[in-house]
């Protein structure tokens, strides 16, 4: 049920109000479907589609239109465009017709799904004729799954590098939902993103500290807990014992967390004295008690990220040794990992753990932290996300259209109804201008389906 003290006839773009006088006469249903656009050059190919069940959920579903929601909704627009344009009387006769729930059918692939770009991923259609100005009016809603989708696959992209050096360099994939830790909540620009940006990092790894995330997956998609995370330090807490006391603060970790892994930020003075003269050295016996289930983890998080991770290591290296693997790469001890948050994205993650390799060390050693590449620093062409209609039908007969423009044929639409299928050899493709089998708008042979809500797969 969406939230009683939100109104939808208030989450829309100002011109949208007007819309209902600008279709043709007679127009009675308004298909419109929303895709990631192809773009020659582009490093993201596919898609990870996720965020629609929160939305509808929260926003759209059950009673949307009240009798106060109306009159709010036209004294604002009043004052807003000092003229009566607002439809009042459309909006009370979903009310009064349908007790205020949106009739509209909304059909999507399944959430988690990897999607080549330039397919329908959802489309929208009114239900019952006299609405058909309600498919676009929320399309300004609707389009927000640009956020989701594009941090579901922008972690994706993450996961799928890290994949390629841990196979190379340790033979195996173990430890990979792990490996890529969200850091992102304090850099995101609101509640809401944390909580859409955190759960969709959540389709392709379970570390994270975005709380907002976890709670979005617990009450939105049914999963008790989506990802973990281990007691850490920050600065704070570190530099509070004074600089001269940064021993006893880390001795103060090991002690207060002595069963499970710890993260300890190690650079607040000088990250190298610290690993050689503090942990290889005065607290070398405490660390080396610890256990591969209770491992240090040491966050580097300042510098070169390159650079300090290999001068790390062989300090490392120097004070408690390694081992090879079964492929022949060095590797920690099993009670201590690094772990590198500053200056993280996609081509320096990729980066890093190529002159590690080149090095001799393996991706077992490291894990990830990731704040504002994975959260914040995207938006909604960074996937060219886009909403079009093309379909109407007039007195009953449908018809096709589309946009073309001649200044960027890359903005040109899709026509007709849509269905998206494989094909023979076994790739995704959009059909178009309803030109599928008639049962493909209507059966599993397509992979749009009506929305509904499922209970999780996170």
């Amino acid at each position: 049920m969406a939230a009683q003290d939100f109104n939808v006839l208030l989450a829309t773009d100002s011109y949208k109000i007007t819309h209902y006088k600008q279709y043709p006469p007679n127009v009675n249903k308004i298909y419109s479907y929303f895709e990631c656009r192809r773009k020659k050059g582009s490093q993201f190919s596919e898609v990870v589609f996720f965020g629609l069940q929160y939305l509808l959920k929260k926003y759209l579903t059950g009673q949307v239109v009240t009798e106060e929601k109306i009159q709010e909704a036209k004294l604002f627009y009043q004052m807003h465009f000092k003229q009566s344009v607002f439809d009042e009387e459309g909006w009370r006769k979903v009310l009064e017709k349908h007790d205020g729930r949106l009739p509209v059918r909304i059909k999507a692939v399944p959430e988690g799904r990897i999607i080549p770009r330039g397919n329908v991923l959802f489309t929208v259609e009114n239900t019952d004729p006299e609405f058909y100005w309600l498919t676009n009016y929320i399309e300004t809603m609707l389009v927000q799954m640009w956020y989701p989708i594009t941090v579901a696959t922008i972690s994706r992209e993450f996961k799928k590098i890290l994949a390629k050096h841990l196979k190379a360099t340790s033979g195996s994939l173990e430890g990979l939902d792990l490996k890529l830790h969200d850091f992102g909540y304090r850099g995101v620009s609101s509640q809401e993103s944390a909580a859409l940006g955190g759960a969709a990092h959540l389709v392709n790894f379970c570390s994270t500290d975005t709380v907002a995330g976890l709670l979005m997956a617990q009450r939105y998609y049914s999963c008790p807990m989506a990802g973990f995370s281990i007691p850490a330090a920050e600065h704070s807490t570190i530099i509070s014992w004074g600089r001269n006391r940064e021993k006893e603060a880390f001795e103060q970790l090991l002690d207060q967390f002595s069963s499970g892994p710890v993260s300890v930020v190690s650079d607040s003075y000088d990250i190298f004295n610290a690993c050689k003269h503090i942990w290889g050295d005065k607290l070398k016996e405490r660390v080396m008690e610890r256990s591969q289930d209770s491992c240090l983890v040491i966050r580097p998080d300042s510098g070169d990220p390159a650079e300090t991770l290999i001068e790390v290591l062989k300090i490392l290296e120097e004070c408690f040794g390694s081992s090879l693997n079964s492929v022949g790469f060095k590797v920690l001890p099993p009670y201590l990992r690094i772990i590198q948050g500053d200056g993280i994205d996609l081509r320096s993650v990729d980066e890093i753990l190529e002159k590690l390799s080149d090095e001799g060390w393996s991706a077992e050693n490291v894990f990830f932290g990731c704040g504002s590449a994975l959260l914040q620093k995207l938006n909604r062409d960074t996937l060219s996300c886009a909403f079009k209609c093309s379909y109407v039908e007039s007195n009953g007969k449908g018809t096709d259209v589309y946009k073309q423009p001649v200044t960027d044929p890359s903005k040109g639409s899709k026509r007709g109804r849509l269905s998206l299928r494989r094909n023979s050899d076994g790739f995704l493709e959009t059909i178009e201008r309803g030109a599928g089998k008639p049962e493909e708008v209507s059966t599993r042979s397509s992979l749009l389906q009506p929305a509904h809500f499922i209970p999780s797969f996170l």
